[in-house]
């Protein structure tokens, strides 16, 4: 089974770009305990050492890294995908 995995999305709601969501989410023992969503702008922590995690990288450089990662990884995608979706419907 797994132990620690790292699952880092972009959720596209519409074609504008204000509406993409890029959301980095962190498992141990497949139980997810912080996630970092680009709407909320900050690390959420959803269990014990996930708060703890949170409260620490919230006031690090971590969370300013992971601010730029919707434009960096999002922005520069999202022809990529909206096209690969557009030509399977």
């Amino acid at each position: 089974g797994f132990r620690y995995y790292v699952v880092g999305s972009c959720e596209f709601n519409s074609s504008k770009l204000n509406d993409i969501e890029f959301t980095l989410s962190y498992y141990y023992n497949k139980l997810e305990y912080i996630r970092f969503s680009s709407s909320v702008g900050k690390y959420v922590g959803y269990t014990e050492v996930g708060i703890k995690n949170a409260e620490r990288w919230n006031n690090g450089p971590e969370v300013i890294t992971s601010r730029g990662e919707k434009e960096r990884y999002c922005f520069r995608n999202v022809g990529v995908f909206t096209e690969s979706a557009l030509t399977k419907s």
